[in-house]
């Protein structure tokens, strides 16, 4: 049982620094507590380990269609019905979070899924027969993406309720971008783990074990939803109700231009990290290259959303740090374009990569941030949320998009496919070419990162109201 708020104000071993906020209040210093940072690990396992589940089986197209004998349109659902689930439960996930408060949207989002995972492991064992593999283990991501909104909504708001202002943005990253981690540890080591169709049963349990220890972590980690003591003055003031907010937040500029071109960067990603085994495999590389691209692409972006992070933290400078990764991102990611078209040339795909992700994922953490800014004081899970939503509703869009434009491979060109690892009829990918596709995923980057550079504007309303409140308490 959690201890009354007084004792919990006054403990010495609970409180790690007494802030002297940059905002004084006369009711004296702002305090931040130890277990912020308990509060941030729980999230960074809900929003990881449920991002290993969505992507495992992407970077091994060809294995999970031998293991579960369906062909590459059914292997894509695996990942789509993330996004088209987590499309209607966005919004009750966000309401959750900002009415009920985020210890339970933290807590409900780790046993659903973990509850998913354990339903797709269950594909894993003898007693499920063969013909009845495929639909158990789409059970269970479908379960399992009902948890996603949980824990991609929720980065922001722990910043701002738990985390003193000179370490919000620090926060949101390392919530925000333990999602692209996970998608880095299922990317990479899914093709080693299930190097073929009879290890997909240990590639199931092994995935279940981090969505268990998220599960232990949020239910005994987490005991309240915010502190005793708000970290800042913009922490101590009370959100827009959530119906209130949605009616606020949609007539912002600012914020449905972030709502197109943050919701596209979100589709673009799902669609590569989706697809990109299927858009590799026909000109030579393997599901280890694969692999190997999506995991360059977020050690870069990790790096690279810690670095701008800080940056962003000591200067404040949201707006043009944003622009700046978005201009990049969308010209390395029309350079992918160009590169996939040709075998033989691993190094230069892999340098563009990452450099794509390096600055395409910084980008993220920066935008979640300059939605709170410009949607304050509407509270922090709707403006996330919604922007996640915009990604997902995107995301399956452009994968929709990317298969219908996907042709036949020309003959002269088999001889580089690499895509079926067998060739009965019930096993492998059927080898398409993506080039038509990828010229209009290049098209739609271009297009929306001209649209971010010269037609958003961001008022800082919540560092607005913080600095206003300094001035007038000095």
């Amino acid at each position: 049982m959690e201890e009354p708020e007084s004792l919990l104000v006054n403990r010495t071993d609970d409180v790690s620094d007494i802030v002297p906020s940059p905002i004084p209040s006369s009711k004296g210093p702002y305090k931040v507590f130890k277990r912020r940072w308990m509060v941030l690990l729980a999230v960074f396992f809900l929003n990881a380990s449920n991002a290993i589940v969505w992507v495992c089986f992407a970077p091994i197209a060809d294995v999970t269609g031998a293991y579960f004998k369906v062909d590459s349109d059914k292997v894509n659902w695996l990942s789509l019905v993330f996004l088209i689930v987590s499309v209607p439960t966005g919004f009750f996930s966000t309401w959750f979070l900002d009415t009920i408060g985020l210890r339970g949207g933290i807590i409900l989002g780790s046993w659903i899924n973990v509850i998913g995972a354990g339903v797709r492991t269950l594909s894993a064992f003898d007693f499920v027969p063969d013909s009845y593999k495929f639909t158990v283990a789409i059970a269970g991501q479908t379960i399992a993406a009902i948890a996603q909104p949980f824990a991609m909504a929720s980065p922001a708001k722990v910043a701002s309720l738990w985390f003193p202002e000179q370490q919000r943005m620090i926060a949101t990253t390392v919530a925000s971008m333990s999602n692209p981690f996970g998608i880095l540890i299922g990317s990479a080591l899914s093709p080693i783990i299930a190097s073929s169709a009879s290890k997909m049963p240990t590639m199931l349990i092994i995935w279940f074990i981090p969505c268990a220890v998220s599960t232990v972590i949020s239910t005994f980690g987490v005991w309240s939803s915010k502190p005793p003591t708000p970290p800042s003055s913009s922490a101590a003031e009370e959100s827009e109700p959530y119906f209130a907010g949605l009616k606020q937040i949609i007539r912002i500029k600012s914020f449905r231009v972030l709502l197109v071109v943050l919701g596209a960067g979100l589709g673009l990603f799902t669609t590569l990290t989706t697809l990109i085994e299927q858009i590799l495999c026909t000109r030579g590389y393997s599901d280890n290259f694969a692999g190997l691209c999506s995991a360059l692409m977020i050690i870069f972006g990790l790096v690279m959303s810690v670095v701008l992070g800080l940056y962003v933290d000591k200067t404040r400078n949201f707006e043009i740090t944003a622009k700046i990764c978005f201009a990049f991102a969308g010209v390395f990611g029309c350079g992918f374009v160009a590169a996939s078209q040709f075998p033989n040339i691993p190094i230069i795909i892999g340098v563009i990569v990452s450099l794509f992700g390096g600055f395409g994922f910084a980008f993220y953490p920066i935008c979640l941030e300059l939605g709170v800014e410009c949607t304050f004081p509407v509270a922090e899970a709707t403006s996330t949320g919604l922007l996640v939503i915009s990604g997902q509703i995107q995301g399956i869009i452009y994968i929709v998009l990317m298969q219908i434009g996907a042709l036949p491979l020309p003959f002269d060109q088999m001889k580089y496919q690499v895509c079926s690892q067998s060739k009965s009829a019930d096993g492998g990918i059927t080898p398409q070419d993506f080039q038509y596709s990828l010229y209009g995923f290049g098209g739609i980057m271009a297009a929306v990162a001209i649209l971010f550079l010269f037609t958003f504007h961001c008022e800082y309303k919540r560092l607005k109201m913080e600095r206003e409140r300094q001035q007038a308490n000095q």
